[in-house]
């Protein structure tokens, strides 16, 4: 990728969300939650890490352009105006069947490499719209 090339993680995120929202998936992002620009509730934050649910249902205004995400959601039947950095999503992935992507770094970037989020059993935050969350582990592989 060369010095000026747009990242291709924004454009990745958004179609990745909307395949898996036509398929009826639930839509799952690991995000950093110790980057610059991320606020979300910290009491569900897990190593440095927070899963959100980012289906429809779960979120209202949701907005996610190539620079930014926004969206209002409830935590525990508490509303929160949650913002972060496309930068600081590390993945996506649909919490019924694992499928999605771990982003890698971009050439340039000094962001730290992804983690596996598979080692996380924590339930994702944000699902007051959906029920209770399920357990298990997404099934997620790196795709080069």
């Amino acid at each position: 990728m060369s010095e000026n090339s747009t990242s291709a993680r924004p454009y990745l995120l958004r179609a990745l969300h909307e395949w898996m929202s036509d398929n009826g998936q639930t839509p799952q992002v690991i995000v950093d939650a110790t980057a610059e620009g991320v606020s979300v509730p910290d009491e569900f934050i897990e190593d440095g890490r927070i899963v959100l649910n980012m289906s429809w249902s779960a979120t209202r205004n949701l907005q996610m352009d190539n620079d930014f995400v926004c969206f209002d959601a409830r935590f525990s039947g508490k509303p929160f105006a949650v913002n972060f950095p496309v930068s600081a999503v590390e993945g996506i992935y649909a919490r019924e069947s694992g499928q999605g992507m771990i982003f890698q770094d971009e050439p340039g970037s000094k962001e730290p490499a992804a983690t596996d989020p598979a080692d996380s059993d924590k339930p994702p935050a944000g699902d007051d719209h959906d029920g209770p969350p399920t357990r298990g582990r997404p099934g997620l592989r790196v795709v080069k």
